[in-house]
């Protein structure tokens, strides 16, 4: 049986990486899926891809800058769907390696205009559709760097760690609407991003993957999808402000 048959969802940061991944992983579970992406070819081409897998989907730009823009877009899923009951907030953006010193200002607020106002503004707006479905679910990416530090990281850092704090606040904040509020940890991924910051995936496999994850590797989105697809089902139904970590063993050596 679909773990989420019947379920609509939203996700930000769609179009690439461990959101794409989370997108398609949820259709293959039977959930109809709105593709969010402030690129919004890339949000069109994930969502054709879940069409053709025979999921019900669709896609819209979104900027998780701009609140109209997140409006916009979950109320496109909840007019195509019929309702909302998944919040996925995966939108974030990185920041070049700096001390704080040398951070430029304006990199430390796109950071957390991204990655931690942007959850805000996607969950203000899609709690109450989830809420008017009686409950549901909100999972927001964070990070292994929610927890602990990395030299030169300190926006992103400082940002993922913050959503741990603000997904407990929401956890509480809703237990009574039957919405959990949960976030999900991903270690080192495979990704395009990674792949950018290290030139090749290669080299990110071998600077990263291997030295800091015990297990000697990067994880791959679909592993991160997974987790999503967990806290999103009803197999998490007695968690909630609580992060799944997927990190390799990265926190604990």
């Amino acid at each position: 049986m679909q773990r989420l048959a019947g379920k609509s969802a939203v996700i930000t940061g769609a179009g690439h990486g461990i959101g794409q991944a989370i997108a398609l992983a949820f259709c293959r579970e039977g959930a109809a899926v709105q593709c969010l992406d402030v690129d919004e070819a890339a949000a069109a081409a994930v969502a054709a891809q879940l069409r053709e897998l025979g999921g019900r989907a669709g896609h819209a730009h979104c900027d998780v800058r701009d609140a109209e823009s997140i409006a916009q877009g979950i109320h496109a899923a909840v007019k195509a769907f019929g309702g909302l009951d998944i919040a996925v907030a995966n939108a974030a953006t990185m920041t070049p390696l700096s001390p704080v010193d040398e951070l430029a200002e304006n990199d430390w607020l796109e950071a957390v205009d991204i990655n931690l106002s942007g959850v805000f503004r996607t969950c203000k707006y899609a709690i109450p559709h989830i809420k008017a479905r009686g409950g549901g679910a909100v999972v927001i990416t964070a990070s292994q760097m929610g927890r602990v530090a990395y030299q030169g990281q300190a926006a992103y850092c400082a940002t993922k760690g913050a959503l741990l704090q603000l997904a407990k606040v929401m956890a509480l904040d809703h237990a009574a609407d039957h919405i959990r509020v949960n976030t999900l940890s991903p270690g080192g991924t495979a990704t395009r991003r990674l792949s950018s910051r290290f030139g090749t995936m290669h080299a990110a496999e071998a600077q990263w993957g291997e030295p800091m994850h015990p297990l000697g590797r990067l994880g791959t989105p679909e592993e991160m999808a997974s987790g999503a697809v967990f806290l999103a089902s009803e197999e998490s139904s007695f968690m909630t402000g609580a992060d799944l970590l997927l990190d390799g063993g990265y926190c604990a050596r």
